[in-house]
């Protein structure tokens, strides 16, 4: 793991805010392809942000499960867990690409996701992202065509 994600992790989970946002540059540029309004410009939305976080989530721990760093890029998968001050779980996974230079994270790709906790399987997932529902045959049908339950 790169010094700068273990630097992040723990100033994470110690919830130190200043040391926080001092590992991101004054531009950092901040993306989310699955959610493009979610992108932004600035350090100082991430402070907004994570002082959010840390006061929403008392008990936020942020664990590293695995990390590569590919040049000035730092990809990372991420499991982020708490409780929110509303007494709901927080579990979210996912994975960032940093780009650090200089020592400092100057853009974000982040992918970070809550997990789900319906437990609706492939088949309906499947049938979500493309209309049809696969069957054990591999063939799909409509579902339109699917018995009803």
């Amino acid at each position: 793991m790169s010094d700068m994600i273990e630097r992040l992790a723990a100033a994470m989970n110690a919830h130190d805010l200043d040391a926080m946002v001092g590992l991101f540059h004054a531009g950092y540029d901040s993306r989310q392809p699955a959610h493009p309004a979610r992108a932004f410009v600035g350090r100082a939305q991430v402070r907004a942000n994570w002082a959010a976080m840390f006061a929403g989530v008392p008990d936020l721990r942020a664990d590293v499960l695995r990390s590569v760093q590919d040049g000035d890029t730092t990809w990372t998968e991420w499991a982020w867990a708490g409780t929110r001050a509303d007494g709901q779980p927080l579990d979210v996974r996912g994975v960032t690409l940093f780009e650090v230079r200089d020592g400092i994270i100057v853009s974000g790709t982040l992918y970070m996701e809550d997990v789900e906790t319906d437990e609706i399987g492939v088949e309906r997932a499947v049938e979500g992202l493309s209309g049809r529902l696969p069957n054990a045959l591999g063939a799909t049908r409509d579902v339109r065509d699917r018995d009803p339950e």
